[in-house]
């Protein structure tokens, strides 16, 4: 088990510690456009995209050391396993959202596909389950 900080959640800056009902009450415009999908530092803090940047890298050169059949258990936060799976299926950052969050003590399984990564499963919480098909 190796630990890298560059798998931490997203920095939030002046949220960090807020309720749901402060961040609004004080950062409303701000939580608003990020709402909306727009490339917003959240209270100063990171770019979802700049979470990306730190995290795929870490979990990519992980997997290129597996063997074949390995398996690589990556364990954060949510935010950062959503930037990171988005960044690894070659997602447009606007489209991020659109996987959902994760819950807590539930995970995304990710496998590689004749096309690159694939997206299995997302917020599972029970053990994942062959998948038969014919594009495989």
């Amino acid at each position: 088990m190796t630990h890298d900080a560059a798998l931490r959640e997203t920095y939030a800056g002046a949220w960090q510690g807020l309720t749901h009902e402060e961040i609004v009450e004080r950062y409303g415009e701000q939580y608003a456009a990020w709402k909306r999908g727009e490339p917003v530092r959240r209270g100063g803090g990171e770019l979802e995209t700049e979470v990306a940047d730190r995290a795929a890298p870490v979990v990519l050169a992980h997997a290129d050391k597996l063997p074949d059949d390995g398996t690589l258990v990556v364990v954060s936060h949510g935010g950062t396993i959503r930037t990171t799976i988005g960044r690894l299926l070659g997602l447009e950052a606007r489209h991020w959202e659109g996987l959902g969050g994760l819950s807590n003590c539930c995970w995304s399984v990710l496998g590689e596909g004749a096309r690159g990564w694939r997206l299995l499963e997302h917020n599972a919480g029970t053990l994942p389950e062959p998948v038969l098909g014919d594009d495989d």
